[in-house]
């Protein structure tokens, strides 16, 4: 077998853990004619038993050690406690009447044509002002299920507006961890990225703001017919006005915990003991969120460590020819990373090195490759069933990832509008 055989054979093995997992979920779903009836943590753990097996010869303590530094991941431990923390959040918000309070005044403020526009327009400027979208997937996916439940909207669809409109701001914040690795990587402003972005991802905007526009005329949607209790409106206000501000989001949510304990104590809504136990119930309500998270973290960590991401780059780099082509190139590198990382940063970090090569040989603009790297590592990101922010948003929603994807109008049509730039060499200044 020559080097080129070997190289793609074992780099065919080393990911096939994540086809395998895939396999595994959608197989699985489409015998039992349902998605919602398969966890997903009982596919990874499959999927991550083979990707020890396959791996490389070593000793057995050797691979768990390499799979748990994965799980173990300071990234991967951080989301947790933000899972943890958001779990905590919601449960007390909802003990004390904070949910209701908020769906109420939604429903009372907006016109009912106009909720799901409000909705997106809400989760854009918050995901623009935060830079993240698991930031803005806590504060309003509890409110958006809420709304669901009481103006008898599908909860995947309007939770799908939510997580749309919070890759929005993820993709385009100057704060956004995508945004500055992708500038500083390519060696461009954030700004000439940000006028570069802006004209591939406000089409996408408007035509999905336009969609929800036509969608909202026709919907029955009956206004809220509660008295708003005012004050417990403050957690969530609190909440978004912090991260508005930057604070750290485990900072924000483990604040709101302690807003959440005053406006209890205060209203005889929950006592000392009724606290500490829809504390509980949210940590455990997040259970099955922190076992899929490790064991992805795990299972993606057997991948890159047995040459997995390597044998991407060398693969989709190997025959590039011309501008457009190059662009597609790296269109492709980033996505595919994204898949195998689970993580849209890391996916920037991993091929932006790459991408940056590729760019200096075939005289494409920095500007537009930052911009192709940012937006398509967040539109797959914001696909992925595994990913941080899907697992959040159907966590806090009780629903399956699978029924929120399918609504996600705003990724797949930033997906589209960003491959058309690519095809048709725009923006022009930039390409």
């Amino acid at each position: 077998m020559t080097d080129r055989q070997s190289f793609r054979s074992s780099g065919l093995i080393a990911l096939s853990p994540l086809l395998v997992f895939l396999g595994i979920y959608l197989v699985s779903s489409l015998i039992a004619k349902d998605f919602y009836r398969v966890p997903t943590a009982s596919a990874f753990l499959i999927a991550s038993i083979y990707a020890l097996i396959i791996s490389r010869k070593a000793p057995i303590e050797e691979k768990i050690a390499i799979f748990s530094s994965g799980a173990g991941h300071k990234n991967v431990l951080l989301m947790l406690w933000i899972f943890i923390l958001a779990g905590a959040f919601a449960e007390t918000a909802r003990q004390i009447g904070a949910i209701d309070a908020t769906v109420a005044v939604t429903l009372a403020v907006l016109p009912a044509k106009m909720l799901y526009t409000g909705l997106f327009l809400a989760a854009c400027f918050i995901s623009m002002a935060v830079g993240t979208s698991v930031g803005t997937i806590v504060a309003l996916v509890p409110v958006a299920a809420g709304i669901a439940a009481e103006s008898g909207a599908d909860t995947g669809f309007i939770t799908a507006i939510v997580a749309g409109g919070a890759f929005f701001g993820d993709n385009l914040s100057f704060i956004s961890d995508t945004t500055i690795a992708a500038t500083k990587i390519q060696g461009c402003s954030m700004s000439d990225k940000f006028k570069v972005n802006l004209r591939i991802t406000a089409p996408a905007a408007v035509i999905v703001t336009a969609v929800y526009l036509v969608l909202g005329h026709s919907a029955a949607i009956a206004p809220a017919g509660d008295t708003v209790d005012w004050i417990k409106l403050i957690p969530y206000i609190a909440v978004i006005g912090l991260a508005v501000s930057g604070v750290n989001v485990t900072a924000v949510l483990a604040l709101g915990i302690a807003i959440n304990a005053v406006i209890g104590f205060s209203t005889g809504c929950l006592s000392w003991v009724g606290w500490l136990e829809s504390i509980g119930k949210g940590i455990a309500g997040m259970g099955d969120l922190i076992i899929v998270t490790m064991l992805s973290g795990g299972m993606l960590e057997m991948i890159r460590h047995n040459g997995g991401i390597d044998f991407l780059v060398r693969t989709l780099t190997r025959r590039i020819s011309g501008k457009r082509g190059a662009e597609m190139s790296i269109a492709a590198l980033v996505s595919m990373a994204n898949v195998c990382t689970a993580n849209n940063t890391i996916a920037i970090l991993t091929t932006g090195r790459i991408a940056k090569d590729i760019t200096e040989k075939f005289g494409l603009d920095p500007r537009k490759t930052a911009s192709i790297l940012d937006t398509f590592s967040c539109m797959v990101q914001g696909i992925l069933p595994y990913g941080a922010q899907m697992l959040m948003a159907s966590g806090l929603a009780g629903i399956s990832a699978i029924g929120i994807i399918r609504y996600l109008y705003y990724p797949f049509t930033m997906g589209i509008v960003a491959f058309t730039a690519i095809l048709l060499r725009f923006p022009k200044k930039y390409s």
